[in-house]
């Protein structure tokens, strides 16, 4: 996740040019569309060998739909990484996966599935497999569930420089609002939280306590989301997330970064070099673009967005990154 050096950016499935300035992002970039045109929401990459693994959240495709390519463009579809989930979870619901490698070269799936001892809320959950195509085989005990908070979904991992095992994920604050936007457009607003987990050297076992890393303002709307964590050669400490409602044209893709280590503090970056992604942007192509994923490369990303105007459809986009100081572009 963690080497920059694109001075410009040929997005596969994505042709995004390397721009900052003040224009709106419609007005940005000429894409040839979605890599993957089925439902494929939340996606996750991660490439092993000369081949990428996507995951993506359940479709009717069994609990962790995954595909395979050589090129990033052109996908094949099949497969359930996660047959079985952990026996604190209830099935139907197994959301926003992430799949990293370990040091000894296994691998850790991550995944958010319906909490069985409170159904009306989410935990985040780990599967590990000596194979990234899996089946990952599931954790018995979530790792965390924040319930009196509303939940916990879209758990990322990380690893930093120094070899320590981390997971991000969100609070659900907005599944305990008051209605309105995503549930969490009427005051008072729930907090939704984007918090830090360090785990031990197997990738599942937490260290200590969660850190609250971000969360949303008034500018983000009803919540903050879809956290994916990066690292940059020159040690900045990048955290994208979606702001805005899935459902509606107000969700986008932006970023905040930390130069003091990964536990921040972690400062937003605003108009006119974030949000990265938003509706309208190349020039009308992309609607609800959201769930943005960085790759261990630290410049191949995925994200969804909508077919058409609704969230029934969301297809999943590949493209390529760069940063330069705590600026990065797409």
């Amino acid at each position: 996740m963690y080497s920059w050096s694109c001075s410009s950016l040929l997005l596969t499935g994505l042709v995004l040019s390397t721009l900052i300035t003040a224009r709106p992002l419609s007005n940005v970039a000429i894409s040839s569309g979605p890599v993957i045109t089925s439902n494929f929401p939340d996606p996750a990459i991660i490439k092993v060998g000369s081949t990428w693994y996507a995951f993506g959240t359940n479709n009717g495709a069994g609990n962790i739909p995954m595909g395979t390519s050589t090129d990033l463009v052109h996908w094949k579809l099949g497969g359930d990484a996660l047959p079985t989930i952990g026996t604190w979870a209830i099935g139907g619901n197994t959301w926003a996966p992430d799949v990293v490698q370990l040091g000894d070269g296994t691998f850790v799936l991550y995944y958010a599935a319906t909490n069985a001892a409170h159904t009306s809320s989410h935990c985040i959950g780990a599967a590990t497999s000596s194979n990234v195509k899996g089946p990952y085989k599931p954790q018995a005990a979530a790792i965390a569930c924040s319930t009196s908070q509303g939940g916990a979904i879209d758990p990322a991992g990380f690893r930093d420089v120094d070899g320590k095992q981390y997971v991000v994920y969100k609070v659900d604050g907005n599944n305990i609002g008051h209605g309105g936007e995503c549930n969490n457009g009427v005051a008072p607003q729930v907090p939704t939280p984007i918090m830090l987990q360090q785990l031990a050297s197997n990738g599942v076992t937490p260290v200590g306590s969660p850190s609250q890393i971000l969360d949303r303002s008034n500018a983000d709307g009803p919540l903050i989301e879809a956290p994916s964590l990066v690292r940059s050669s020159g040690g900045t400490y990048v955290l994208f997330f979606s702001s805005g409602c899935y459902a509606n044209d107000d969700y986008d893709v932006s970023y905040a970064t930390s130069t003091s280590g990964v536990g921040g503090p972690y400062t937003k970056a605003g108009y006119p070099v974030a949000p990265l992604l938003v509706t309208g942007s190349d020039n009308g192509k992309l609607y609800s673009p959201g769930g943005l994923d960085v790759a261990s490369d630290g410049v191949n990303v995925v994200f969804h967005a909508d077919l058409g105007t609704t969230a029934d459809t969301r297809q999943m986009w590949s493209g390529q990154i760069s940063i330069s100081g705590t600026t990065v572009t797409i």
